[in-house]
């Protein structure tokens, strides 16, 4: 027997072991029972699996990534079975089954034996035979999916993007005596408002010249373009970092989970 498979057993003996003591102590706590108990140390096993990933790939990690995605998909499974098969499919072509599974009957549908037909077209990706009977539910799948987000996209991403930059570049005007005299750095003053609705100008123009290939980026041209670089950048580094924060914000919640839930050191 070599070292590395003796390692894996005495790890594997000391997590049985930790398993087994986690579950005891937090059980004979007041406030929990033993089926509480074995919930929140299995919570803990996985989540220190996961995190064992930091140190280099190993079985623990492979088993709590492998649970989590057949969970995952069993879970999305059995909603989409209720959800779509038995709470809209049929309740529009069978009144036997909408008694037998309790929902009601809304009417006979014949279009709803196209969905029927194209969900059964997918099973025959199980089958070497008729496999490719999949490949035209999948191609409506994805071009149907595709035609929709599409406009939707269209609406809430491009045209709200286009308006937003529709800003006046002076808000609410008066004369330059009111401006001097009602003159405030608050963030809804008029200076402010008005020097936030510039910088969307200017960085929404830079960033145009930048993808403007017609012409060479020289002179004034080219530092509008090298301005329009860094508000691209400026961009980007901002939504990398909003993903950071919701990732950070996860991993806090974990963290929160062993040491208040698991091991009672956060109050």
């Amino acid at each position: 027997m070599n070292n590395s498979r003796i390692w894996s057993i005495v790890i594997f003996a000391a997590a049985v072991l930790i398993f087994g003591l986690s579950w005891i102590i937090i059980g004979s706590q007041a406030g929990h029972n033993l089926t509480d108990a074995f919930l929140v140390t299995v919570a803990a096993f996985l989540t220190l699996s996961i995190l064992s990933f930091l140190y280099k790939d190993n079985p623990y990690y492979k088993f709590a990534e492998h649970l989590f995605v057949g969970v995952s998909a069993a879970y999305w499974m059995s909603v989409g079975f209720w959800s779509t098969f038995v709470g809209n499919l049929l309740p529009r072509i069978s009144p036997s089954l909408c008694t037998y599974f309790g929902v009601p009957y809304k009417g006979f549908d014949i279009f709803f034996f196209i969905p029927l037909i194209l969900g059964v077209f997918l099973l025959m990706r199980l089958s070497s035979k008729m496999g490719w009977l999949s490949r035209w539910s999948l191609a409506f799948i994805v071009g149907t999916t595709a035609g929709l987000n599409l406009i939707r996209y269209l609406r809430s991403d491009f045209i709200s993007q286009v308006s937003n930059t529709f800003v006046p570049l002076v808000t609410d005007w008066r004369g330059i005596g009111p401006f001097f005299s009602d003159f405030s750095l608050s963030i809804t003053g008029q200076f402010a408002m008005s020097l936030s609705n510039w910088v969307i100008f200017v960085g929404v123009f830079c960033g145009l010249i930048y993808f403007f290939f017609s012409k060479e980026h020289k002179g004034a041209f080219g530092y509008a373009s090298r301005m329009g670089i860094w508000v691209l950048m400026i961009t980007f580094g901002a939504s990398f970092g909003y993903t950071v924060m919701g990732r950070v914000s996860l991993l806090v919640g974990r963290l929160t989970f062993l040491f208040h839930d698991w091991l009672g050191l956060v109050k």
